[in-house]
């Protein structure tokens, strides 16, 4: 009896276990390298493959849970189904009682629906996020586009009110400045200055219109009529100054001001223009030496330099103290440096460094 049951135990069919390892292997080497990419087409060959060896059944519901966190719930619907009639097949034809068919179909049923179940929720949930971050961000974009539309519409009022207001005021001084400066009977050095106060009104409405123009976001219109200044003005600015009654004296050390690049000469023309008026407020009649120097051809420097009046401070002139401020924001556009303050000798230096490119 019981070599009977010896030689009919070897006769039956031998499992070969390295052939259903081997195919486990590969199923989850093709579930890691394409599961994320085209997680339907991995599932449905995980179904096949599970036909094959016993070893794909777990990559087959790793497979459906990838199914389930990056598709729809429809598409995760009907793969889990077909994944679990296969796996039903496979039970019906594998077992022998139906308690153990009724047991393997049970259990593996909860497994697909608790996969299954938590692939959707990892899903909801990363959807969800998503949404919250693109409410983010168009809430974000919201508050700019508010932010700036209050921005446009201050700078929009500003320009208003400098035209109406400003513009109003520097016509009629070059009105009254012209009637003076054409006056026959006017002497010829009040006839001189009025002509002075014509053409400083007259370069002033330029500013004015060029200022109102980048309020308005339309600078490129105000550069266009009136070409920009540069370092070769300077000297002009100068005389200017000097023919309106103050000692100005230029210690011009560039060797070619006309070979300094357009944006660094308009930012030192500046430069110079707000120190000159800075002296004119603060320090009236009082000698003021603007240098321009190159050392090197690396960096444009530039001094204005003027003796401080004894006594309280001169305030023939009102200011907002913001012009040093401007200048700041001027040479630190371009990467340079800006001093100013008193000296130990009594006077007042302001001093900036401008880079110079290669």
């Amino acid at each position: 009896m019981l070599q009977t049951t010896v030689s009919e135990g070897a006769a039956s069919p031998d499992v070969s276990v390295p052939r259903d390892l081997a195919i486990g292997a590969a199923s989850w080497v093709v579930l890691l390298l394409w599961g994320r990419r085209r997680p339907v087409g991995v599932a449905v060959l995980m179904m096949f493959a599970q036909l094959t060896a016993s070893t794909v059944l777990g990559t087959g519901a790793v497979a459906v849970f990838a199914v389930a966190r990056l598709r729809p719930w429809r598409t995760t619907a009907a793969v889990a189904v077909a994944n679990m009639l296969v796996i039903v097949a496979e039970f019906r034809i594998g077992t022998a009682s139906e308690n153990d068919f009724r047991e393997g179909v049970l259990v593996f049923g909860l497994l697909y629906l608790v996969l299954v179940t938590s692939g959707l929720l990892v899903r909801s949930r990363r959807q969800l996020i998503d949404s919250l971050r693109e409410r983010a961000r168009a809430a974000e974009e919201g508050q700019r586009l508010r932010v700036e539309e209050a921005r446009l519409l201050e700078r929009e009022r500003i320009a208003r009110e400098m035209h109406d207001v400003l513009a109003h005021r520097i016509s009629l001084l070059a009105v009254h400045a012209g009637a003076l400066e054409f006056r026959p009977d006017a002497p010829e050095d009040q006839r001189a200055a009025a002509g002075i106060i014509r053409q400083s009104a007259y370069e002033a409405m330029e500013d004015l219109r060029e200022v109102i123009g980048v309020l308005r976001g339309d600078p490129g219109g105000a550069e266009a009529d009136r070409p920009q200044p540069a370092l070769t003005d300077v000297p002009d600015l100068v005389r200017e100054s000097s023919a309106a009654g103050a000692e100005v004296v230029l210690d011009d050390r560039v060797p070619d001001p006309a070979a300094v690049p357009v944006r660094v000469g308009r930012h030192a023309y500046r430069i110079v223009q707000e120190g000159l008026t800075n002296a004119r407020k603060h320090a009236p009649g009082a000698r003021v030496r603007v240098t321009l120097d190159a050392p090197g051809g690396t960096v444009l420097g530039i001094e204005i330099e003027n003796p401080i009046p004894p006594g309280p401070p001169a305030a023939a002139l009102p200011g907002a103290g913001a012009g040093l401020v401007g200048l700041g924001e001027r040479v630190a556009l371009l990467g340079g440096t800006l001093e100013h303050g008193r000296t130990e000798d009594g006077r007042f230096r302001l001093r900036a460094r401008l880079p110079l490119p290669g």
